[in-house]
C-alpha cells in the first residue's frame, strides 16, 4: 500500500490536482505492481515561500509548475521496476494534466510491514507479505 504525498505551489484547479492523482495512480497500477484502487494520496499546496527548490539541479529547468511526488512503499521494488514507473508517470503526467517532465521529481522510500497500521491500531506486518 503506497502512501503518496504530492507537493506543489498553490493555484492549480481541483481538476488539475485530480489529474495529478489519477495519473499517479494509473502509473502505479500499470508499472509498479500496485493493486487497483489501492490509493492513498495527500496533496500539499504551498505558498511560494514555503516550497523552495533548485530550478536547474539534475534535470531542470523547473518552472512554477514543479511537483514533488514523495511515495512510501511497503515492499521494496527493483531498480528496473522503479525506472519503468518513473518513465510511465512522467508520460501520463504529460498527457494529463499537461505537466512537463522537467517539472516532475519522484522520491520513493520503502518501509517494513510493522511500520504500518491500516486501521484499528493493528500493525500491518502480517498483511505486508505481497502487498504494495
Amino acid at each position: 500500500m503506497p502512501m503518496s504525498r504530492i507537493s506543489l505551489l498553490k493555484g492549480k484547479s481541483p481538476e488539475y490536482i485530480r489529474a495529478l492523482g489519477d495519473s499517479l495512480q494509473r502509473a502505479m497500477e500499470e508499472s509498479f505492481n500496485v493493486p487497483k484502487n489501492d490509493r492513498f494520496q495527500l496533496v500539499h499546496q504551498h505558498e511560494p515561500y514555503e516550497m523552495m527548490f533548485d530550478r536547474s539541479y539534475e534535470g531542470g529547468p523547473r518552472s512554477d509548475d514543479f511537483v514533488l511526488f514523495a511515495i512510501t512503499i511497503g515492499k521494496p521494488r527493483s531498480t528496473q521496476l522503479k525506472q519503468a514507473f518513473y518513465r510511465r508517470l512522467v508520460e501520463l503526467l504529460a498527457e494529463s494534466p499537461g505537466l512537463r517532465p522537467e517539472d516532475v521529481m519522484i522520491v520513493v522510500s520503502s518501509s517494513q510491514g510493522d511500520d504500518w497500521s491500516f486501521g484499528g491500531g493493528r500493525p500491518a506486518a502480517s498483511l505486508m507479505g505481497v502487498r504494495s
